[in-house]
């Protein structure tokens, strides 16, 4: 397989990850949550919580992951 084949199997994974992620969020949270709770939602998967408070004043230790 070539690099560029290999990159795009990752990114297309990493996709797929998102998309679970986001269908748990909203099962948890319910389906009308807006698109910048999700995001940051999200974003607290990745981030630390330090991050998540200071870059977007984001709690996920009060607001949850």
């Amino acid at each position: 397989m070539k690099p560029v084949q290999r990159l795009l199997k990752v990114v297309a994974l990493n996709r797929a990850l998102d998309e679970l992620a986001s269908a748990r969020i909203k099962s948890q949270y319910g389906d009308e949550i807006s698109r910048r709770e999700l995001v940051l939602r999200l974003a607290s998967l990745h981030l630390s919580a330090e991050t998540m408070r200071c870059v977007f004043d984001w709690d996920p230790g009060i607001k949850g992951f």
